[in-house]
């Protein structure tokens, strides 16, 4: 991949290389990627949590409620592990 900057940037990313103490240019933009990738996560997660907030009221959860849903959620873990 090859990203043209104008001169102004290229200065700006070498200066931060050399502040920051990065090994190169192209390890600075990937931190800034993982970054965003981050930010873009929690944008996700927050959203979801609202959604669920706004989904309406809960229910009240027993024991065996509890257990069905981990054993749901353990085989979900085991199915994605094979798949990858």
């Amino acid at each position: 991949m090859n990203i043209s900057l104008p001169d102004s940037m290229k200065k700006y990313v070498k200066e931060r290389v050399d502040e920051e103490r990065y090994g190169t240019q192209s390890d600075y933009v990937r931190s800034l990627i993982r970054e965003d990738q981050k930010r873009h996560d929690e944008n996700k997660l927050e959203q979801m949590l609202l959604d669920g907030l706004r989904s309406g009221p809960g229910i009240r959860m027993n024991p065996q409620e509890w257990k069905k849903l981990w054993a749901e959620v353990d085989a979900q873990v085991i199915n994605n592990k094979r798949s990858t």
